[in-house]
């Protein structure tokens, strides 16, 4: 096991008076904070040559930093060692009858996956192992971060939100950040040598007087070149995580296409043992908006490896295609709205039961790291679109309390933005919530 210092974690009990001597005596930087809703903190990060100092402030009166202050005072509260493989660190750890806190890793501060080690066995220091979510996991047969390849279940009023899971793939980096250089987004998500980052596909179910599923992942049609360029890792997909979810493809009534990439719509068809396409789930209509369709039947030099037509022409020559043209409801509690930017025609799905609002996204924001406004992909047709879109889904989600949910993200299903102090953030949700 090989392991690294990252960083060292200080709980603080008040925040101005840490500020006032990391920032303002020492004249250091300290990045954006960043809540960590499974330990109930807000970590601030501090750069200090290739580590970082992170203070560390409570969010819950009964978290574990807010106990560790309140019997010990504010003060050094741990040391983190980065690894590359955390399940074999701990597995390691374990064999050799070291105390752990945590047996399996959980989603940590910056995209990562973290477990701690009891001081017992680290002669009186908490000892924090990470993992960087990066790029390297998709192809190289390491097990996937639970948050990103296990189901999470919300409830919304009287509906009931399953985020599912198709696998990983990957993309280029700078198309995924667009005009972004690469000193910034390089912070949020490490890529491979390829320079390629970890994205996951993430369709949404939801259950209400029907059963909706929107997009469906790649699915399994492609061949191994399609697979090695794209960096793809379906070991465990949709059909996986639809029985976790306790559902079969035939309970499936609605498919919703965002629009017809091949990574949201490639799960639309199957390819059966005669090698016909099929659509895959038999009783479902699928509803697409017509202008997305119309864009994808006639796509252009720069459109076309977006669009494969065995994802999305056997529909219609099946009967089951039903295409749309303005933002309306689609069942009971789901609208669609147009956010174009992406594609001309992309669209977003706003669910709305109680009193509560949750949206699927898709690639208006693909992860939790594209939440800068300008932090756009280079991928969109029309970025000033997506730019205009995204402020004004922010202003109504952050107003609204909405549940955003995060297609491409690799460890964050959900969360909801917030705004303090001019920075805006993401809250993971919990699942059950």
């Amino acid at each position: 096991m090989k392991a690294i210092l990252d960083h060292v974690g200080i709980a603080v009990k008040d925040l101005s008076a840490a500020l006032a001597f990391y920032r303002d005596a020492l004249g250091l930087e300290i990045e954006a904070p960043e809540e960590v809703a499974s330990q109930r903190v807000r970590a601030h990060f501090i750069p200090v040559g290739e580590s970082s100092l992170e203070l560390l402030e409570a969010t819950a009166a009964d978290s574990a930093i807010a106990r560790f202050v309140d019997k010990r005072g504010p003060g050094l509260h741990h040391i983190t060692l980065r690894v590359d493989d955390i399940h074999a660190a701990l597995a390691q750890l374990k064999q050799r009858g070291a105390t752990l806190i945590d047996e399996a890793p959980r989603p940590g501060a910056e995209r990562s996956l973290v477990a701690f080690v009891h001081p017992s066995s680290a002669h009186g220091v908490l000892v924090e192992l990470k993992q960087v979510v990066t790029s390297h996991e998709a192809g190289s047969g390491s097990r996937e971060p639970r948050a990103a390849s296990h189901i999470s279940r919300y409830t919304l009023g009287d509906l009931e939100l399953v985020s599912l899971f198709d696998g990983f793939f990957q993309l280029d980096g700078g198309a995924m950040f667009g005009v972004v250089p690469k000193p910034l987004w390089a912070k949020q998500t490490v890529p491979d040598e390829k320079n390629r980052i970890l994205l996951a596909m993430r369709p949404l179910v939801v259950r209400g007087v029907r059963t909706m599923l929107i997009d469906a992942g790649l699915g399994g049609k492609d061949d191994r070149k399609f697979h090695d360029i794209y960096g793809v890792d379906r070991s465990r997909n949709l059909d996986h995580t639809l029985a976790e979810a306790g559902l079969r493809r035939e309970d499936i009534d609605i498919v919703l296409a965002t629009h017809l990439h091949f990574d949201h719509a490639g799960g639309f068809t199957t390819r059966d043992a005669s090698g016909r396409v099929r659509p895959a789930f038999p009783r479902a209509q699928y509803v697409v908006r017509r202008g997305e369709w119309d864009d994808a039947c006639h796509a252009n030099e720069r459109t076309r490896a977006s669009y494969l037509v065995d994802n999305f022409i056997p529909l219609a020559d099946a009967g089951v295609l039903q295409l749309v043209d303005d933002d309306q409801t689609i069942m009971p509690g789901v609208k669609v709205r147009r956010t174009g930017g992406h594609t001309m025609h992309h669209q977003m799905a706003i669910i709305e039961s109680g009193g509560q609002t949750a949206a699927f996204v898709a690639d208006l924001l693909p992860t939790t790291a594209h939440l800068p406004e300008p932090w756009i992909l280079g991928y969109d047709l029309y970025p000033m679109d997506t730019l205009a879109s995204k402020k004004a889904f922010y202003k109504e989600a952050i107003e609204k309390n909405t549940l955003v949910f995060f297609e491409h993200d690799p460890v964050v299903a959900a969360g909801y933005i917030r705004e303090e102090q001019g920075k805006r953030r993401v809250l993971p949700a919990r699942p059950g919530s």
